[in-house]
């Protein structure tokens, strides 16, 4: 039994044709269907029923595939792993983070990434909470995590500067920077929906100046909270590397600042790939 028939049979069960399956892997039809038949001889049962027009899986066959698919992606991470250690400019990094980071600090490092480096795939997970991110990366879901410093993290972090907050406020407003968050105090606010990590912020920010916001609105989603504020719903109180560059709202800087450090943080020491990585991340400029 090899991954080569592994391959072989997952490809016939996508394509649902021995002929287009064999197309797609550049080999003959009747190669094909030897490699097959060699590896249910293997298994010591039909795993295929061919019919007329297309071929469908035996229950025997639908028990196998699910472990098979496994296979062929394990196959696939291990190679890729190998090629990393060796220093190797290819493969795939996996990279964790939190939900406002994708939206406006991350894309312009993943465009010099693959500028630097169009061999390698970058795969993202995105999580609500700095919690939720240290909680994947515990279990090994990616090769790196950009997020929230995660206090008693035992592996490699590096520190890569500070995530600064500002305040939205609607086009017609009279206020300048710097603000005041205890101005409005008294005003129903655009907040973040419980769970996503940036409504703690919000609320750890405004507790440290005496009061408790009031959530006149609360999304889901981190990319309107600024665009509700400037509709004039409330004031928000959002990451500064989110607002866009053409933004109709004001947008002030609180006095005292409002600020989160941002590390980067991986299992142990990293691999020459993900401490590249790690380093393009270092000169990306998170204080400018």
């Amino acid at each position: 039994m090899t991954l080569r028939q592994f391959e072989y049979l997952v490809t016939v069960v996508d394509e649902g044709s021995f002929t287009r399956a064999a197309e797609l892997l550049h080999v003959t039809q009747p190669a094909l269907s030897h490699q097959i038949r060699a590896l249910e001889r293997t298994t010591g049962t039909q795993l295929l029923d061919r019919l007329p027009r297309t071929v469908r899986l035996t229950p025997a066959g639908r028990a196998w595939l699910p472990f098979a698919r496994a296979a062929l992606a394990d196959a696939e991470r291990a190679m890729t792993a190998a090629r990393r250690a060796g220093g190797l400019e290819c493969g795939e990094l996996h990279v964790a983070t939190v939900y406002s980071l994708t939206l406006g600090a991350l894309p312009p490092v993943l465009r010099k990434w693959r500028a630097l480096h169009p061999d390698v795939r970058i795969r993202l997970f995105e999580h609500r909470h700095a919690d939720e991110l240290r909680e994947a990366m515990a279990e090994g879901q990616a090769d790196v995590a950009i997020g929230p410093d995660p206090v008693g993290w035992a592996g490699f972090t590096r520190v890569l500067g500070m995530e600064d907050f500002v305040l939205v406020l609607p086009p017609d407003s009279e206020h300048e920077s710097p603000v005041d968050l205890r101005a409005f105090a008294d005003q129903g606010w655009v907040h973040y929906a419980p769970g996503n990590g940036l409504a703690d912020v919000v609320d750890a920010a405004c507790r440290d100046r005496g009061f408790q916001p009031w959530a006149a609105v609360r999304t889901e989603q981190t990319a309107t909270v600024p665009v509700l504020a400037a509709a004039g719903l409330g004031p928000a109180l959002v990451p500064r590397n989110v607002v866009p560059e053409r933004f109709d709202g004001v947008v002030l800087r609180p006095e005292p600042p409002v600020r989160r450090e941002l590390v980067a943080y991986c299992h142990k020491d990293p691999d020459p790939l993900t401490s590249a990585f790690i380093g393009l991340l270092a000169e990306a400029g998170w204080d400018a």
